[in-house]
């Protein structure tokens, strides 16, 4: 695919940018020891538990504690496809045309009470998440809907049967929430890890003051030899900008690993010069307005394309940048995956043409013929700055062009969670915000609820699953690509289940004594702080 100029990010790559002239290279000894201290930008979770929530909150404060089967690899976390291993000994290759994955996990792992983690646990926290039994939630099983069983032959065995080949297996597996739990707890209480941690990850749980802070020890018994290089961490939510860049700068943090504005990355630069370092990223992540089709009138298709038709993204792209973590224009796909449409291509979806002008006008022609003129409703948002409550702003100005008037109530994350499960909003300012770019399991946001649980869109559309599993199974690149615009289309124009906004753009300011760790395009990657060291 020939990637068109002016109007996409640069593709997958990572640019790292220091905050003065960059310096040659030069290999540092690393130091032992020490606290890392970093923020949140959350008030708090809504809970602990990584298999039910997909919010970096959770992540963000509780991936220290935990092992995972295999991840992205730490020192290059900008790849979609190096995986390496955690609790497994090697990366198997699969057998049975594709079809089978059988890992050997590691010996003498232990979990922080002390007793043994073996691949029953694996196997177990697995099935819980691809296959979680009735009353469990699970935010990554419609990733996990190839795989047909997961067996434990042995203490030493976990066997991954596919019910089709397919390259979307591994970065499934690689997912960041993925936790490996207690077999036994999971068995008696699965809903104890929402409020409770127990891993055997590289760091051990001290203490969390709920909407305060989270803070772990270094685990002795962690079964990569040296690491972690810390003595332990402290992270600190503060939902407010303000406050994360203040304890940056007075140095009473090191970092937030989400992402700042560009106008909070030069204040930090200007002040504290070769005393910051900054990494940025494209970022798989969007935000997303999504109405709820279980309330009227969301339920007429033309009230959410007249919606769609009043947002200009070309215009908005670009201004939005200025004082947001967005950046780019784009449909369903990440922009400048080989998955992802063309300018050409979107500009013939809804919400993507150029003449905004015509598109406002025929947006009002459908609100008329819908009976809604005149509409008015509440957009539901997360307390959450960067860039939340910048696109709510946005948006509703754009929908006011159209006569349609807008208020906006704005939650913490807690009761957002809980509005969005119960479906108590009219629109949300929700978002679709993955790890490793994987296009395929990517765009199941949009799939219904029933297949995938972190839809909130109130609709049932067996097509939509039929053209989503139809994509899934196709192995050429070009069948796939053609099904992937067709799958983009059928959501986005044909039947308008959401209305995308621009993509996000990741920077990072950190305290430049912060060493090892390196920016990816998500702030749910390279995060167990494991290869973190201070230099000070």
């Amino acid at each position: 695919m020939t990637t068109p100029t002016g109007w996409l990010a640069a593709g997958l790559s990572i640019v790292l940018t220091a905050a003065l002239a960059a310096t040659p290279a030069v290999a540092q000894t690393i130091k032992k020891g020490g606290t890392l201290t970093y923020m949140i930008p959350a008030d708090a979770p809504p809970s602990l538990d990584g298999h039910k929530e997909n919010t970096f909150a959770t992540l963000h404060a509780t991936a220290p504690f935990y092992s995972t089967l295999i991840s992205i690899n730490p020192d290059n976390p900008s790849s979609s496809t190096d995986f390496v291993c955690d609790l497994c000994t090697e990366m198997p290759k699969p057998t049975d045309d594709g079809k089978t994955y059988t890992f050997k996990i590691r010996k003498g792992v232990k979990f922080h009470d002390g007793t043994p983690l073996t691949a029953a646990d694996v196997a177990k926290s697995w099935q819980y998440i691809a296959f979680p039994p009735k009353g469990v939630s699970s935010a990554r099983e419609a990733y996990m809907s190839m795989v047909d069983k997961i067996e434990n032959p042995d203490p030493e065995t976990v066997v991954f049967k596919l019910k089709f080949a397919t390259s979307a297996f591994l970065p499934a597996l690689a997912d960041p929430f993925a936790y490996i739990y207690k077999k036994d707890i999971l068995e008696k209480d699965p809903a104890w890890y929402e409020k409770n941690v127990m891993g055997s990850g590289p760091f051990k749980f001290v203490e969390y003051e709920t909407g305060q802070s989270i803070k772990g020890v270094r685990n002795p018994d962690y079964y990569h030899e040296g690491k972690p290089y810390l003595d332990g961490f402290t992270a600190i939510f503060a939902a407010k900008q303000s406050v994360r860049v203040d304890a940056v700068r007075a140095d009473r943090a090191a970092t937030e690993f989400r992402g700042v504005p560009p106008s909070a990355r030069d204040e930090l630069v200007k002040e504290l010069g070769d005393k910051i370092t900054v990494q940025t990223s494209d970022w798989n992540c969007v935000n997303l307005l999504t109405p709820n089709q279980k309330k009227k009138p969301f339920d007429d298709v033309r009230v959410r394309r007249a919606l769609a038709l009043a947002i200009d993204p070309w215009k908005g792209a670009p201004a939005l940048s200025k004082i947001a973590t967005v950046h780019t224009v784009g449909g369903l796909v990440f922009p400048g995956s080989p998955l992802a449409a063309t300018k050409e291509e979107l500009q013939k979806i809804v919400g993507f043409g150029t003449d905004i002008e015509k598109a406002r006008a025929e947006a009002r022609k459908l609100l008329k013929e819908a009976g809604a003129e005149g509409l008015k409703f509440e957009l539901m948002n997360r307390n959450v700055d960067q860039p939340y409550k910048f696109v709510a702003t946005w948006a509703i100005d754009e929908w006011s062009k159209i006569g349609v008037k807008v208020t906006q109530r704005v939650l913490p994350t807690g009761p957002f969670y809980e509005a969005l499960r119960n479906g108590t909003f009219e629109v949300a300012v929700e978002f679709n915000c993955q790890n490793m770019v994987n296009p395929l399991l990517d765009v199941a946001k949009v799939l219904p609820r029933s297949v995938y649980p972190e839809n909130y869109g109130g609709y049932e559309d067996p097509k939509l699953i039929e053209l989503y599993n139809s994509m899934l199974k196709e192995t050429d690149p070009a069948k796939q690509r053609a099904k992937m615009r067709e799958f983009e289309t059928y959501a986005l124009d044909t039947q308008v289940v959401t209305i995308m906004t621009p993509w996000w753009s990741r920077i990072i300011a950190h305290r430049s004594y912060m060493k090892g760790w390196k920016i990816s395009p998500s702030h749910y990657l390279n995060l167990n702080l494991a290869n973190i060291w201070l230099d000070k």
